[in-house]
């Protein structure tokens, strides 16, 4: 376990020195956050004109109109994570790429982004519907599920990057890879989200306690300031964290397919995380 653990962390550690290398790669999540939380934004409206909102329940029209917004923000988070990824293997291949470049191949691959976006809106929608009806242990089985498929999808991107295939044929490909690379897959996941948990954890903690500090000592024209600081910290943790996670996801995918470490990636690693059959 501790070797694996290791292992995926020389991983993260070669993935955030390609970050240090191409640092236009951050701006690929920085866009998809701003496009998400518009297209957030343009689903209040009619939330509320269509009185969807009155505390009756849900019904068909706030389901349908459920299925429109997750398809719709699923489209834009894989539209710029297939162009940070596809970005990302230009730079594993030993190019040197734009957020042009990147644009342009989630461009190319719009269709099948669209595919994968209404098989995950889906997906999310079934799953929002078991949570509101299941009790305790429910949601629990029902998070357990969640995490199966985020894991089972994670290197669905990659794969529409490199191949010019459907959704489905994607999805079965990350699928037979998650079998050869389920220790590291995991480890890698869980290493980043806990580390940048607990980054986000104490950032929020000193934030919260500046904030205050401040409200003391100056009021609300020195809290307001402090405030704005400390979400632009958080909001750059997760940025940091999407562009880390989607070079981690092309260097294992990259090296499930032509068997060599990207340059600057431990060769014992990457061969150690995948299960030869």
């Amino acid at each position: 376990m501790f070797d694996r653990l290791s292992r995926s962390w020389s991983l993260v550690k070669a993935s955030a020195s390609v970050l240090r290398s191409d640092k236009e790669l951050l701006l690929f999540p920085v866009i998809s956050g701003i496009a998400t939380l518009l297209v957030a934004a343009t689903f209040l409206l009619p939330l509320f004109g269509l009185g969807l909102l009155d505390g009756r329940g849900p019904g068909p029209g706030l389901y349908l109109l459920g299925f429109l917004f997750y398809l719709c923000q699923y489209f834009v988070i894989f539209f710029f994570n297939t162009a940070l990824v596809g970005a990302a293997m230009i730079r594993l291949e030993g190019g040197d790429p734009t957020v042009a470049d990147g644009l342009r191949i989630a461009r190319e691959r719009i269709g099948a982004i669209l595919g994968y976006a209404a098989i995950a809106a889906t997906v999310g929608l079934i799953l929002r519907a078991l949570e509101e009806r299941a009790g305790f242990l429910g949601r629990i089985v029902v998070g357990i599920i969640g995490l199966a498929w985020t894991l089972t999808s994670f290197l669905v991107v990659p794969v529409l990057v490199s191949r010019k295939v459907g959704p489905i044929e994607a999805l079965k490909e990350s699928v037979g890879l998650l079998k050869r690379s389920w220790g590291e897959n995991l480890a890698g996941n869980v290493g980043i989200g806990l580390a940048f948990g607990l980054i986000t954890a104490v950032v929020a903690i000193v934030g919260i306690a500046l904030v205050i500090a401040s409200a003391r000592i100056g009021g609300a024209p020195l809290a307001i300031p402090v405030i704005a600081i400390a979400v632009l910290a958080v909001a750059f943790i997760g940025v940091l964290q999407a562009a880390l996670t989607g070079v981690y996801s092309a260097a294992l995918y990259r090296y499930a397919v032509d068997g060599h470490a990207p340059a600057g990636f431990d060769e014992g690693a990457l061969q150690a995380a995948f299960v030869r059959k």
